[in-house]
């Protein structure tokens, strides 16, 4: 190499760079580009949504319906119109690919579609399991709480109770009373008593 040769490379690598010419690693701290995906991408909501509508009306009575109208059309026309117009000959093999071919998309739709419920199920399985267990947590509790207003209850003064106390205290006053005037009568009659013997 000559020298003009060496001073170029020196001046095109930045000092400390020792691998220029190897790939750039990786880095861990930043996102990884997206790649180039091959197969094609679908809104799994947006398709299970179509599962569920598309078998909601093989489902149907109208499907049927539409179904064997089709079926007698084309055996008809295959059967009754001029043998250059036909496309579909007597064993109806064209026919049966057509069937076979709708219930092999029908089947995978009809089980998407089964799954997608059978998802629903379970959260709201879920859904009312927690709430079940709410319920009972709240059942519980207003249970402790009236068996502790029981309790407290009992140590209150009832409205019969408070009048039969009343009833006794009536009583009683009524009872002093009427002692109180035997003994206010009883000593006037032994002041006359003596006033009479004195004289």
């Amino acid at each position: 190499m000559t020298p003009e040769r060496e001073t170029a490379a020196r001046e095109r690598t930045p000092a400390g760079a020792t691998a220029a010419g190897r790939p750039r690693a990786l880095r861990l701290d930043q996102p990884r580009p997206p790649r180039r995906k091959v197969l094609p991408e679908w809104d799994p909501e947006a398709f299970g949504r179509l599962s569920e509508r598309v078998a909601r009306f093989i489902g149907t009575g109208r499907f049927l319906v539409w179904m064997t109208v089709v079926i007698v059309v084309w055996v008809a026309w295959n059967t009754l119109m001029p043998r250059d117009l036909r496309w579909d000959e007597y064993p109806f093999i064209f026919l049966t690919l057509v069937l076979s071919l709708q219930a092999s998309y029908a089947a995978p739709l009809i089980l998407l579609a089964q799954n997608r419920q059978d998802d629903r199920d379970r959260v709201n399985l879920e859904q009312d399991r927690r709430q079940s267990e709410r319920s009972i947590a709240d059942t519980e509790y207003l249970t402790r709480e009236v068996a502790a207003l029981r309790i407290g209850l009992g140590e209150v003064a009832t409205r019969d109770w408070i009048r039969s106390e009343l009833q006794d205290v009536v009583k009683e006053l009524e009872e002093r009373q009427n002692g109180h005037r035997d003994r206010a009568v009883f000593p006037a009659e032994r002041s006359r008593g003596r006033d009479a013997d004195d004289r």
